[in-house]
């Protein structure tokens, strides 16, 4: 008999799960780079096509060493593909702001996710919510409003699109620490793969496109950092209370800055630093309360 998964409380670890938030903000602001290349040529259901199936490569791996078919049993299959629905949605949503947006407007909006998650995090995943963590991820909200300064003309099919999918990756989020409280991380992450490959593969013989030879190399590459993203995303949830890790997906932000120079020659701003460094105050101060909760609860009673 395998031994049972170890609980929430058990496997715990705030600090390895901002880390691996951290790194996924960094392969997801290369998917990201990669699908605004890519979308412009191809549909966007075409791409997230690519983005999914083309992930079963580093989750092939993972699964061959980390211990084969048995990581993939689960008694939830309602539940993965729920989440293969919510994720799917948020994707194309995402995709297609990447498309009719600059990259950073998109990204920016897309941060509005966090916010959702805190709240959703206490009616649906039964979490307490304390008033610093409150004020540091409304804090961290304000830092996005001061970097992209939102006004009339942001109000467009692409804010639309973006704020949409920052909803939907809100319940998304929420649903993969439900996954987390019984099933692995891999496990997780396999099922969506698998059942969000099927459900965008479904119009493609009406919207296909042949990608070219160096296409093809860009869309290799969006499977490899997309299901490599995920994994550690999805392990981070398992690791820390969605309230405690959500808002490090801010960081994502400096990365899409980082990116936005280096590819497009896209200099920021001064009230993007400003932002910037408001975003992760408030992450950091996150981080100091959970350190300061951890050695308030193992200080002994007098």
């Amino acid at each position: 008999m395998n031994a049972p998964l170890l609980s929430l409380d058990a496997r715990d670890n705030p600090r390895l799960g901002i880390c691996m938030i951290v790194l996924s903000t960094m392969l997801f602001s290369v998917l990201w780079s990669l699908v605004k290349v890519l979308s412009e040529r191809y549909p966007v259901d075409e791409v997230t096509f690519f983005r999914s199936a083309l992930a079963f490569i580093p989750i092939g791996i993972m699964i061959a060493t980390r211990g084969g078919w048995a990581l993939l049993h689960t008694q939830r299959l309602t539940g993965h593909i729920w989440r293969s629905v919510l994720g799917v949605v948020s994707m194309m949503l995402g995709f297609l702001s990447y498309h009719l947006m600059p990259l950073a407007d998109a990204v920016a909006l897309s941060f509005t996710s966090p916010l959702l998650v805190t709240a959703l995090s206490v009616p649906l995943l039964g979490e307490k919510v304390g008033l610093h963590r409150w004020s540091a991820v409304v804090v961290g909200f304000l830092g996005v409003l001061l970097i992209i300064q939102p006004d009339g003309a942001m109000l467009n099919l692409g804010a639309v699109a973006a704020l949409g999918a920052a909803v939907t990756t809100a319940f998304t989020m929420v649903t993969i620490r439900q996954l987390n409280r019984t099933d692995r991380p891999i496990t997780i992450v396999f099922y969506f793969t698998l059942f969000s490959s099927i459900l965008t593969a479904i119009p493609l013989p009406f919207i296909w496109v042949s990608p070219t030879l160096e296409d093809w190399g860009l869309m290799v590459a969006m499977g490899l950092t997309g299901g490599t993203g995920q994994y550690f995303m999805t392990r981070a949830f398992g690791l820390a209370k969605a309230a405690v890790i959500s808002p490090f997906n801010y960081v994502g932000l400096l990365w899409a800055a980082v990116f936005g120079w280096v590819i497009w020659g896209d200099i920021p701003a001064s009230h993007v630093f400003a932002g910037s460094a408001v975003v992760i105050a408030s992450g950091l101060f996150i981080l100091y309360r959970e350190v300061r909760k951890g050695h308030d609860a193992a200080r002994p009673i007098a």
